[in-house]
């Protein structure tokens, strides 16, 4: 929920630089329920397939952040 909460905020932000900080914390969220799956995971709370499927949905919504980041990054000022 927290991802999906930091992607909403940015998509409401009022200039591209608060929509990159709000876009990079869905991106560290995204990174601490990968790591909160691991170690439910390894105790036992998942089973692995459901573990790994819930990493890689994880890892390809990040790719989709890291798109949108690159799209909105500043131009070059040495142009």
């Amino acid at each position: 929920m927290n991802v999906v909460s930091h992607i909403a905020e940015a998509h409401r932000r009022l200039n591209e630089t608060e929509m990159r900080k709000g876009l990079g914390s869905a991106r560290a969220a995204i990174n601490e329920l990968q790591t909160q799956t691991e170690l439910a995971a390894s105790l036992g709370f998942f089973d692995e397939g459901a573990s790994g499927e819930l990493i890689d949905l994880g890892t390809r919504v990040a790719k989709l952040i890291n798109a949108l980041l690159g799209v909105l990054e500043p131009e070059n000022v040495n142009r």
